[in-house]
């Protein structure tokens, strides 16, 4: 870590093995949190063990960084420094064996099926109970997905609709979009990933299509969903567009729903409650669910979504497994995934050649089924050889860091461009022309419409919040900007065009965690200066919310990279910090570039951008080996 050298990791773990609680307290690695949690657990321990007290505090902390678990592997014999990082304070963890075994004699650890506080599983996973349970419902369900026999298509009935809906090509290799209609006919389970511009919404919107000819004796009900309310908008608009290129009866095309919500509300959330109204003993009343952007999924949300479907509803989950993973605990579409090779069972290649007319690649078949219900689409719509937003993103998501600064800065793309960062105190300087040009046209409309439309085009998209290169510092930044040009009127709160970024949900007002609106005049209420803050709403709709009624939100004309997933913008530029953090990943770095449609510029460090693109997100979960490899064993017993 940082701040610890050699010999001072080596001095802490000879003196000791167990850092004893005040020894954690004082160091400022664990939260108030962490440390009453820990309390609490001790309390009902036989014993006073300090080892249960830190596997209590390590594990509360595991789940505020995003993991399901701790690994107490991955923990044992690690030194952690105090805040200040100079090696004065280290404490270090036990050995995982000992540290296991005392484990094991606490009232307050159970085994899987235990109803106690902690659960530790035979690899040494040491979960809180509530997110042990949401990792057991979900496995479950998707390995009874997985490994149940798929239905027998029958292609004298099938093909015409294939056809039709999805024309054999002339390229060469499978269509994907082809395979994943054939499996959401055969399973209740598909998922299809796959990088942006790839169809994912347009082969759904088909796939939706076939599958309402197929039963076209009985009404399929079903339920389109996003995890946010911003990507449940643009779900809406996709879904639209692409009914609109149907090559099917009017009949069914007005049978695919446009109608999408965000997952609460699917699931009939209620105010200060983590339970929703279906539930595993009231399900939902649909036959397919579809739900867009999964990789935002968090492991407690998808295990409530599968609890609440009915046995026999098809679940289409669709995202980019390389995109970031939730905010919350989980990488739960990660998991899914796998970063293993897709392959799949004999008797699927078998049906999968049969509805292709063509023969799958060498190597594509399996002894197992398990990945029946997944396909990667491969094909983008939207970058071509030349692009090189395509380009970067590829070699990004391989790793390739050089190549990928080498492609920005060579001037053979004119669609992505790389921009050394400027001194902290310059920053406002160089962003002057990129934010005149990016948001002094929507500020200039005349129609709240129009202004919609233009402030969706252009983003800054930060990895950091603080910082002098963060989402505060570049907000501030873009409101003395636009003030000193008389394009805003920053002294006043609610400003013409001022752009809002809510942070909290309210239920009543059906307000979201991400959902941006602007602060307008409102021609309805009382005084010339009167405004509200509009929202996109659903159809075409707007629906304006008075600004004392809003729950906390902020200024955004810079927003996080995690905030921007399940958006998309014309034009980004993305702002990278000067020094390393560990929220810069190659995944971060990868969504951030996709946001964009037609351009980017990235502005960073060069050692500070390769070095993030050798970093990957890391999340602690047992959902991966419960689905793929099983439950490794490292207890020795």
């Amino acid at each position: 870590m940082p701040g610890l050298d050699e010999k001072s990791c080596e001095s802490a773990m000879r003196e000791t093995t167990v850092s004893y609680p005040d020894a954690w307290r004082a160091s400022g690695h664990l939260n108030a949190i962490d440390c009453r949690f820990a309390d609490l657990v001790l309390s009902l321990s036989s014993g006073n063990a300090p080892e249960v007290w830190l596997g209590a505090a390590l594990a509360s902390k595991a789940v505020q960084e995003g993991h399901v678990c701790l690994d107490l592997t991955t923990a044992s014999e690690k030194p952690f420094a105090d805040e200040e990082g100079d090696g004065a304070g280290v404490c270090v963890c036990p050995p995982w064996e000992e540290w296991r075994d005392v484990l094991r004699t606490s009232k307050a650890v159970g085994a899987p099926e235990d109803f106690t506080p902690l659960v530790l599983d035979e690899a040494g996973r040491l979960y809180l109970y509530r997110y042990w349970h949401y990792e057991k419902v979900v496995a479950e369900f998707l390995r009874a997905r997985f490994v149940e026999s798929a239905a027998v298509l029958d292609f004298s009935i099938l093909r015409p609709g294939l056809d039709r809906l999805f024309p054999v090509s002339d390229e060469a290799g499978p269509d994907y979009q082809r395979v994943a209609a054939m499996m959401s006919a055969c399973r209740r389970m598909a998922v299809i990933t796959g990088g942006p511009g790839t169809g994912k919404t347009t082969t759904v919107v088909k796939i939706l299509a076939f599958l309402l000819e197929l039963e076209h004796d009985r009404r399929i009900r079903i339920a389109l969903a996003a995890p946010t309310g911003k990507a449940a908008a643009r779900l809406r608009e996709s879904i639209k567009k692409a009914k609109e290129e149907l090559r099917c009866t009017p009949e069914i095309i007005s049978r695919i729903p446009e109608e999408a919500s965000t997952l609460h509300r699917l699931l009939g959330s209620r105010p200060h409650s983590t339970r929703f109204r279906f539930d595993a003993e009231n399900r939902l009343p649909f036959d397919v669910v579809a739900v867009d952007e999964a990789s935002m999924i968090d492991l407690p949300l998808m295990a409530k979504l599968v609890q609440a479907l009915p046995p026999a509803c098809r679940l289409i989950l669709l995202g980019d497994k390389d995109q970031l993973a939730s905010v919350q605990p989980g990488a739960v579409f990660g998991d899914i995934c796998g970063r293993e090779p897709l392959s799949y069972s004999a008797e699927f290649c078998q049906m999968i050649e049969q509805g292709l007319r063509r023969r799958l690649e060498a190597g594509i078949v399996s002894s197992s089924s398990a990945q029946d219900s997944i396909v990667t689409l491969r094909k983008s719509y939207r970058f071509g050889a030349s692009s090189g937003i395509g380009t970067v993103s590829a070699l990004v998501n391989q790793g390739a860091a050089e190549a990928a600064l080498e492609a920005m800065t060579s001037g053979r793309y004119g669609d992505i461009r790389w921009r050394d960062l400027p001194a902290p105190g310059a920053l406002e300087k160089a962003l002057e022309k990129t934010i005149l040009a990016g948001y002094g046209p929507y500020l200039k409309e005349s129609t709240l419409e129009a202004a919609f439309k233009a402030f969706g085009a252009f983003r800054i998209l930060c990895a950091l919040r603080q910082g002098p290169f963060g989402v505060a510092a570049v907000n501030q930044a873009a409101l003395s900007i636009l003030d000193r040009e008389g394009l805003i009127n920053a002294a006043e709160l609610w400003f013409r065009g001022r752009p809002v970024l809510v942070t909290r949900n309210d239920y009543q007002l059906k307000l979201f965690n991400g959902d941006i609106g602007i602060a307008f005049p409102d021609t309805d209420a009382p005084g010339e200066s009167a405004k509200s803050v509009f929202f996109p709403s659903e159809g075409r709709q707007l629906r304006k919310v008075l600004p004392m009624r809003l729950p906390e939100n902020e200024t955004v004309y810079a927003m996080t990279v995690h905030k921007s997933q399940g958006s998309e913008f014309d034009s980004v530029v993305i702002i990278l910090p000067d020094n390393q953090s560990p929220v810069l990943t190659r995944e971060l770095i990868y969504t951030g570039i996709t946001r964009a449609k037609r351009e980017v510029e990235i502005w960073g460090n060069r050692q500070v951008f390769m070095e993030a693109i050798g970093r990957r997100i890391a999340r602690t979960s047992g959902l991966h080996d419960a689905l793929w490899h099983g439950t490794p064993d490292r207890t020795g017993s």
